[in-house]
């Protein structure tokens, strides 16, 4: 379960929870961005959410409930690694956007991983491998949860998500022009989860190029990097 949300004041400004069960993960700094961490058994250590230096914000949500037709066929591309490809900066997001409106993009088998993707510009991308893409040029604001934009609750699943999204889309509706971090930090506690805990929660301040972070819904305990802008 998580949750992502871009907002587009008199500032840019990402949120993300990442609720994660029996994973290990690690937050990791880096000149060009701060980078949450997977260990996979095969592959390792893999960057799969996070900021960059250039602006970018990648989160990558589960869909449910899972939907097959997400599942690997053969020729598709593959969204994790389009999204490495964004936090890594090998490509744009005009790029992932070009590739997402004219090719099929798949999952893995038996998971529906989403992208939840942004820009220095304030731009996102949502990709729902099987389903399609929705790309919003610098909207107010954007929220994606743990449902299919194009299913809705159409489909349900305890995971999904339906009242972190409405909790999170009513805070952001009021917002002011000045929503900033702390602003973005109270929406991302008001939906943080303890079941699927929320063991990541992240604001990227684009326009600032400043990420901070707290551990394990430890909201005294943020911490901060500023990114050197490419």
């Amino acid at each position: 379960m998580c949750t992502s949300i871009v907002v587009n004041k008199k500032k840019t400004v990402v949120g993300w929870n990442l609720d994660l069960l029996d994973m290990t993960w690690r937050v990791r700094t880096d000149p060009a961005g701060v980078y949450i961490e997977i260990d996979d058994a095969t592959e390792g250590w893999m960057p799969l959410f996070g900021a960059n230096s250039r602006g970018d914000f990648v989160g990558m949500p589960t869909c449910w409930p899972h939907d097959p037709r997400s599942d690997p066929k053969g020729d598709e591309e593959n969204i994790i690694l389009l999204d490495i490809d964004l936090l890594l900066q090998r490509k744009t997001l005009r790029e992932i956007r070009e590739i997402a409106e004219h090719r099929p993009v798949c999952s893995v088998p038996g998971l529906t991983f989403m992208g939840a993707l942004s820009d220095a510009e304030g731009n996102v991308l949502h990709i729902i491998p099987g389903q399609g893409c929705r790309y919003y040029e610098k909207p107010a604001y954007q929220l994606l949860t743990n449902f299919s934009p194009f299913k809705q609750n159409s489909e349900t699943h305890p995971w999904m998500g339906w009242d972190r999204y409405h909790t999170a889309e009513a805070m952001l509706q009021s917002a002011g022009e000045d929503f900033d971090v702390a602003d973005c930090f109270a929406v991302l506690k008001a939906v943080a989860q303890e079941v699927c805990p929320t063991v990541i929660s992240m604001v990227f301040d684009v326009t600032e190029r400043t990420v901070w972070w707290c551990e394990n819904r430890k909201w005294e305990g943020i911490r901060s990097v500023r990114l050197t802008p490419c």
